[in-house]
């Protein structure tokens, strides 16, 4: 069997032209999205970041502004600075760029975005929503899978998923947002490996979703006949970029399976976009 390639770019790109639409009524309504990326110190990834975002809004019809702020700021000042932004009218969403400089708490600056502007869903209150089957604004990485597992068309229904890695932003909120589905969902991590558990729980998945940041971690060959294998993974192998599952053995296994590059990055994006938008809508309906 050889594995059928998720196109992420065109599943991208159809929400991108929802977006657009979506801007170009509020436009008319007199609602202009503004998107403010707060950055605090350097940092030449989040750099590369940025500047995908700021290319992607100003394509989207969203007015894109970076604040940068010292790496020397303190974590009271920062907090003032996002109140700021939470105050200010003409902000429709609100991005923190991480990592936050040493001695500031990541998780109490998210929490103080307004949850309204929480285009990243990492406030609390929108991590919450989740749980109830309401993930209005999410998080766009955890959304992103969940958007690329529809366009497989498989049901979830009684499907075994197995998700390694348990982040807050990807691993817990997936599991959340493919429970309500029905799906059987185990997460596995750090403890199952250390178990010797991890292949048994992999070989089982009818969906596979991997996202732990260490390049070619799930062998192909642990891969379940006609299995879906979303790889979250980005990892520069040498002058290459490799997800977390081999993905020559594995797409020989699988009946679907994300690239990597061109998988799960293009649809985060994209749905970053269209959190821009819920974000102002329902700014505009409080």
């Amino acid at each position: 069997m050889d594995a059928k390639l998720i196109d992420g770019r065109a599943i991208a790109d159809s929400i991108k032209e929802e977006v657009i639409r979506e801007a170009a009524i509020l436009s008319q309504e007199g609602i202009n999205l503004r998107l403010v990326a707060v950055q605090a110190g350097e940092n030449p990834a989040s750099a590369v970041y940025v500047k995908q975002q700021k290319k992607n809004c100003e394509k989207a019809g969203i007015s894109y502004e970076l604040k940068s702020i010292s790496a020397d700021i303190t974590e009271a000042c920062l907090l003032e600075e996002i109140e700021k932004l939470n105050s200010d009218s003409t902000v429709t969403g609100i991005i923190l760029q991480m990592p936050l400089p040493e001695g500031i708490d990541a998780r109490k600056v998210q929490a103080a975005i307004s949850v309204a502007k929480d285009v990243e869903g990492v406030n609390p209150s929108n991590m919450g929503w989740v749980i109830y089957g309401r993930p209005f604004l999410a998080p766009c990485t955890a959304l992103a899978v969940k958007e690329i597992i529809d366009a497989t068309g498989v049901h979830l229904y009684g499907k075994e998923v197995v998700i390694v890695g348990h982040s807050d932003i990807v691993g817990k909120p997936v599991a959340l947002l493919l429970l309500d589905k029905f799906a059987t969902v185990s997460v596995c991590h750090i403890g199952t490996s250390e178990a010797g558990m991890l292949e048994e729980h992999v070989r089982r998945a009818d969906i596979l979703v991997v996202a732990v940041g260490r390049a070619n971690v799930i062998p192909g060959e642990w891969v379940k006949e006609g299995a879906v294998v979303v790889d979250v993974g980005i990892n520069r192998v040498g002058d290459k970029i490799a997800g977390d599952v081999e993905f020559d053995s594995a797409s020989k296994k699988a009946s679907f399976i994300t690239p990597v590059p061109g998988g799960v990055g293009p649809v985060t994006t994209a749905i970053l976009l269209r959190n821009v938008v819920k974000a102002a809508k329902w700014t505009k309906n409080r």
